[in-house]
């Protein structure tokens, strides 16, 4: 995170609130549990969710680059941008 506390690597088109909400359902869970990106992007989109699947893996790959999250497949750590198919995020 920058010194304003934004996401480093862009900010998402509303203004950086995938990242804060995806650490925000991550800190709901208990350590180690993961998140879909859709669950960030049903509490941004509401019923429009799937239109924000995009940003919420986006906001996912900049939380990697500063370190808060990993992406996993299978339960193994996957490079987020070469990932295909469902993904899972998790606190670091």
């Amino acid at each position: 995170m920058s010194a304003a506390g934004e996401p480093e690597g862009g900010r998402d088109h509303a203004g950086g609130k995938f990242e804060r909400v995806i650490l925000e359902l991550l800190d709901k869970r208990a350590e180690g549990a993961t998140i879909c990106p859709s669950e960030a992007a049903r509490a941004v989109g509401g019923d429009e969710w799937r239109g924000e699947m995009d940003a919420a893996r986006a906001a996912a790959l900049r939380l990697v680059e500063v370190g808060e999250v990993d992406i996993t497949q299978g339960g193994e750590v996957v490079d987020g941008a070469e990932a295909k198919g469902p993904i899972r995020i998790r606190r670091r």
